[in-house]
């Protein structure tokens, strides 16, 4: 019943704290974002430090007062280098490389700081995933592994910077919402069938060493095997004249969402997922055609796999079956 109350009282404060929305990066983190309060340890201190007070005062024991007021003089200036830690950060940028869902994306947080003056503790949040910072002090780095479930974009969530250094007595803390887009690719299917054969209109070739038709001289370069060398034609004209070869690699593959009618909608994404993870690994030309989309490709390489697994991780959700 406690833990439930303090749920909900801590999800009221985040509410209210800076920021109330999503904003652009870069964001400086000023004095007025920066929130601190008593730690566990720091309240048992200010109890302790209260019965030294009381205990000095009805004995008139001059040390023990000053001792007392000391410790509170430390515990205060405790509270503002906490709050130091934490004012004049900046928060440059948040990247991440897409994941198939259900695998951890990893965040990277760039962090700067406006002055020189060195940073401890640092502790670095958002949902279940945290990373600690000992010591820095011009720029670093933040990694955090933060795991999916669902594709598509990944909801904004609130970054908690905080700190308890130099004594633990107090906690700062400060609030950053990136409006940066995170995407989650759709999870492939795993032990999938075979790549469908070609259904492209024209045959495809590519110049390789290996193949089996000649397609025209060129001139010699280092490392070019022997076996390649025209000799005759380079006696002719006096110089090194080598074979290139064209290599057929077939027709282009056609990954039609229509023809997987008889699957369920997910597992439709999954396998047309499944296949264009195939078609990459076997360097095999593709094209994608989605409902009410204009088809993608017939295309290979890293730029044509991102668009579609993309277009596939955008889809609509399926309802609930």
């Amino acid at each position: 019943m406690l833990s439930a109350w303090r749920q909900r009282m801590a999800e009221r404060l985040r509410q209210l704290a800076r920021p109330r929305a999503p904003e652009p990066l870069p964001v400086a983190i000023g004095r007025r974002r920066v929130y601190v309060l008593p730690t566990r340890f720091g309240l048992f201190f200010a109890v302790l430090l209260l019965a030294m007070l009381l205990g000095a005062l009805n004995y008139n024991n001059n040390p023990a007062l000053l001792l007392a007021l000391l410790l509170g003089a430390t515990a205060m200036a405790s509270m503002i280098v906490a709050h130091l830690q934490l004012s004049g950060l900046q928060v440059q940028a948040l990247s991440a490389e897409p994941v198939p869902a259900g695998q951890a994306i990893v965040l990277h947080l760039a962090l700067s700081a406006a002055d020189p003056r060195p940073r401890r503790g640092l502790r670095v949040e958002t949902g279940p995933a945290h990373a600690y910072l000992p010591a820095w002090r011009d720029s670093t780095v933040a990694i955090l592994e933060l795991p999916t479930q669902r594709r598509g974009w990944l909801p904004r969530q609130r970054i908690r910077l905080s700190s308890t250094q130099p004594l633990g007595l107090a906690l700062a803390w400060a609030w950053v919402w990136p409006d940066s887009a995170l995407l989650v690719y759709p999870a492939a299917e795993p032990q999938g069938p075979p790549l469908p054969s070609g259904q492209g209109q024209a045959e495809r070739s590519r110049l390789s060493p290996a193949g089996e038709d000649v397609h025209h001289l060129r001139g010699y370069r280092a490392g070019d095997p022997r076996r390649a060398i025209a000799w005759k034609p380079s006696a002719r004209r006096d110089t090194l004249l080598v074979r290139e070869y064209e290599q057929p690699l077939g027709q282009d593959i056609v990954l039609d969402w229509a023809s997987l009618s008889s699957l369920p909608y997910e597992k439709r994404i999954a396998r047309l997922a499944h296949w264009v993870e195939l078609a990459e690994r076997e360097s095999r030309s593709y094209r994608l055609t989605l409902p009410a989309q204009p088809p993608l490709g017939p295309s290979l390489g890293a730029a044509h796999r991102h668009a579609c697994l993309r277009a596939l991780a955008l889809l609509p959700q399926a309802e609930a079956e």
